[in-house]
């Protein structure tokens, strides 16, 4: 038997790419897929294009939403019509590889029930499709991830960015479970990795199914930019996790992503962000002399974007 799978394509503003990516998952050398595509109020031609698709291919769904409500709330559009057993949240900027839903639900298969999560690798290519960088490999050779971690990843999740999340295929339980994304935050993964990852476990599937683009309307390309809305998301997970932390482990795990959200809110200028990350860490217990003196920075109000810049570019090159 081959359980189905339904594969949920958000479209916005993707004319340039969504051809590609759409046919990518349509060209599976697994078959058994529902394919939901949902477009947030596109205003380029990303809506014609798509209509043009599912002219040729009648089975799949296609929901036209008449004004942009954000990734997650899109997204929770698509619930009531998921009928597949596993689900893959796809941006119709990305490109499947054509074994790659055949390889992962073989992987599943291998798994026990308390496996909610297959990750895999990816590769990040720029607007016209040239190669960037793999993803795991990047993350090794800047000293950033030296394993990758599996089966309970709760703590290395609030610790330590590790998965790409577009490769991520999950049971639909997961998703009942969490009774899908939360449409108060601006951005979905780091929350459902929270969440899912308490109730669930992760598995790594070492193969590269995905190439992940990195377009000017990327929504990384606004992380710790001064003003950055996501920050605020972030926060409010990590008010998540708070509640949701078991032992003092899970507390130090928390502690260690709050600092570094502190550093980088303080070092991009984002001030009210940085205030709402240390006030959660004391809320801990898990105050430090280095959080304290950077926020001395954040009060003084030092013009220290720049030299956050010049850091990152010296140090990953971007």
């Amino acid at each position: 038997m081959s359980p189905l799978v339904t594969v949920v394509c958000l479209c916005y503003n993707h004319e340039k790419f969504v051809k590609e990516a759409i046919h990518s998952v349509i060209d599976q050398t697994y078959k058994n897929i529902q394919v939901i595509i949902i477009d947030d109020a596109s205003i380029d031609g990303s809506a014609a294009i798509i209509k043009q698709i599912i002219n040729n291919h009648p089975t799949i769904q296609f929901i036209q939403l008449n004004e942009n409500i954000g990734n997650c709330r899109a997204f929770n559009r698509s619930l009531p019509y998921i009928k597949g057993d596993f689900v893959i949240d796809f941006a119709t900027d990305d490109v499947m590889l054509r074994q790659r839903i055949e390889q992962q639900v073989k992987h599943f298969s291998l798994l026990d029930k308390s496996y909610g999560v297959v990750f895999t690798d990816s590769i990040y290519i720029d607007e016209k499709g040239n190669y960037i960088r793999s993803h795991y490999t990047y993350l090794k050779d800047k000293g950033l991830l030296h394993t990758v971690p599996e089966g309970d990843v709760y703590q290395q999740i609030l610790s330590t960015y590790f998965i790409s999340s577009p490769t991520m295929i999950s049971r639909k339980e997961v998703f009942d479970c969490l009774q899908g994304y939360d449409e108060r935050l601006s951005y979905e993964d780091f929350d459902f990795w929270v969440r899912s990852s308490r109730k669930f476990k992760y598995s790594f599937l070492n193969e590269i199914t995905t190439k992940v683009r990195i377009s000017v309307r990327s929504m990384s390309r606004g992380w710790y930019i001064p003003g950055d809305k996501q920050l605020y998301s972030t926060y409010l997970v990590c008010k998540k996790a708070q509640v949701l932390n078991k032992n003092n482990q899970d507390h130090e795990a928390l502690a260690k992503r709050l600092r570094y959200e502190i550093r980088q809110s303080v070092f991009s200028e984002n001030r009210k962000e940085a205030e709402n990350f240390y006030a959660l860490l004391h809320e801990i217990n898990r105050d430090d002399v280095m959080s304290t003196f950077v926020m001395l920075l954040n009060r003084l109000k030092l013009p220290l974007s720049g030299i956050r810049r010049l850091y990152h570019k010296l140090k990953y090159g971007k």
